[in-house]
């Protein structure tokens, strides 16, 4: 894991086509701006388990009803 400190409007570039800039720190929180072709997910963690997670729940229950 690459590990940056970076200050509010300061940028991050992945690639050559997402930008990640900070927008303002308050407390223990960051906000972040993302910049990315529509083409690329973006999303935070949590939904991305989860919506991974109903994904498997649906394929396994696709498959137990058909035994």
């Amino acid at each position: 894991m690459l590990v940056l400190s970076r200050k509010v409007g300061e940028e991050i570039l992945i690639g050559d086509n997402i930008r990640l800039t900070i927008l303002s720190t308050k407390g223990e929180r960051v906000r972040i701006g993302i910049a990315a072709p529509p083409e690329v997910r973006v999303d935070r963690y949590e939904l991305h388990l989860r919506r991974t997670e109903g994904q498997a729940e649906d394929r396994h229950a696709g498959t137990a009803s058909q035994g």
